[in-house]
């Protein structure tokens, strides 16, 4: 598939995807003072019913942005109008003739609020920031978190359009209730993207190549400035750090406790394993130190641990044994990559019925001890201690979070 950039070169500037396999989205050419007034071509499938559309939402957009007299070339495939609105203010921009103005389209959607430090983040689907058709559809296969990212999956050449993108897609798209997280580049160009995105109130900000904690701090202010007088105590935009070198690692619980908005750390053994000079492998022991070393941060610092992607997208037994493994370490979830690998993680991270069944028998032995007044907790001829009913308390909110409280201990039932 063909990718342009812009060339800001006597006045022209194009955005966009044309070609026969693209679909949802629209390719933008725009020419400055080749014509008295706007003058728009378009080449569309559906230019019968949305013609008049687009060419209104160019016209608009373009008045918007200060430009007056140009001759516009679009080739829709498709494109909703949050995404007609990037691609044309992505191309005018990069006319080098744009000098202010916003061009932010009209909010489609109610945003869906602030999430809590405790949100159920078991996956994390990762979207290309730069294809708008994975996102259109994203949260009808019910992840916990999606991840519109602009880092690793844009070119370097698109930046600046898949941030435009994005910033639209916040404002007018419905995740279905997905928690909406953004992954910035690494820094310093990650800060440009802070200003696009978070006065459209993501709920969380990944950053990539976290080394040390003034970057995350630097993010953090960052958002503040952005966000002006809004309390993050009220309205909370969480950030998540990305570990991907062995500095990171090192720095984990640095890095962890950096600001109390970090609500997540999360490692990338892709980058990581490459720092090291070793392959990646399914087993993943060349792994193992850094992963618990992350989790260990993790619950020092009081804040949620989450493993690294699956990347063979084809091989679920794999990931299902990957994700029961990350678990079992002490990971809250992990990211994924194809909507397909969003329920297997569900699974392995769902507590089985018996150890739901054995923590509600803690639990309401606990509550009996507190009843009836009593310091030690006791179940059977066991003696339990506070640790193990905090434990089994997790484990019966994970459960009735989920949905998989569908019953009771039956009496008698043994515990193990």
């Amino acid at each position: 598939m063909p990718r342009k950039a812009g060339t800001n070169t006597n006045g022209r500037g194009e955005a966009g995807r044309k070609g026969e396999d693209v679909r949802s989205d629209l390719h933008v050419s725009i020419t400055v003072g080749q014509a008295r007034g706007l003058d728009v071509a378009l080449t569309s499938k559906v230019a019968s019913a949305y013609g008049a559309a687009i060419r209104e939402a160019a016209e608009q957009i373009l008045a918007a942005l200060g430009i007056e007299h140009a001759h516009v070339e679009i080739e829709d495939q498709g494109a909703l109008p949050f995404v007609v609105a990037a691609r044309i203010e992505a191309a005018a921009r990069r006319t080098g003739a744009v000098v202010g103005g916003d061009a932010r389209p009209e909010r489609t959607i109610t945003p869906p609020g602030p999430t809590t430090k405790d949100h159920l983040r078991r996956s994390r689907l990762y979207l290309p920031g730069d294809e708008p058709k994975f996102m259109i559809n994203a949260g009808l296969h019910h992840p916990d978190a999606v991840i519109l990212d602009l880092e690793d999956s844009v070119h370097p050449s698109e930046k600046d359009a898949a941030r435009l993108v994005v910033r639209n897609a916040l404002r007018c798209v419905d995740f279905f209730g997905a928690e909406r997280m953004v992954r910035i580049n690494q820094l310093p160009l990650g800060l440009e993207d802070l200003d696009e995105v978070i006065p459209e109130a993501p709920n969380v900000i990944l950053i990539p190549k976290v080394e040390r904690p003034e970057q995350v701090r630097e993010v953090e202010q960052r958002v503040r400035s952005i966000r002006g007088d809004v309390k993050q105590s009220d309205e909370p935009i969480w950030l998540m750090p990305i570990l991907e070198s062995a500095l990171g690692v090192e720095h984990a619980f640095a890095i962890a406790s950096a600001s109390d908005t970090v609500v997540a750390i999360t490692i990338g053994l892709e980058d990581y394993t490459a720092d090291l000079g070793v392959p990646r492998t399914k087993q993943g022991s060349e792994a193992l130190y850094a992963r618990m070393r992350l989790v260990n941060a993790a619950r020092a610092a009081g804040v949620q641990a989450s493993d690294s992607v699956y990347s063979d997208v084809g091989d679920i037994e794999g990931l299902s044994a990957w994700g029961i493994g990350s678990r079992a370490m002490g990971f809250d979830g992990m990211g994924c990559l194809h909507p397909r690998q969003i329920q297997p993680i569900h699974e392995a991270f769902a507590p089985t019925q018996r150890e739901i069944d054995r923590a509600l028998k803690i639990v309401a032995a606990f509550e009996e001890a507190e009843a009836k007044g009593l310091g030690v907790v006791s179940l059977g001829t066991r003696m339990v201690d506070p640790p193990v009913v905090l434990r089994a308390q997790r484990l019966v909110d994970m459960a009735r979070r989920i949905g998989l409280l569908e019953r009771d201990p039956a009496p008698g039932d043994g515990v193990s």
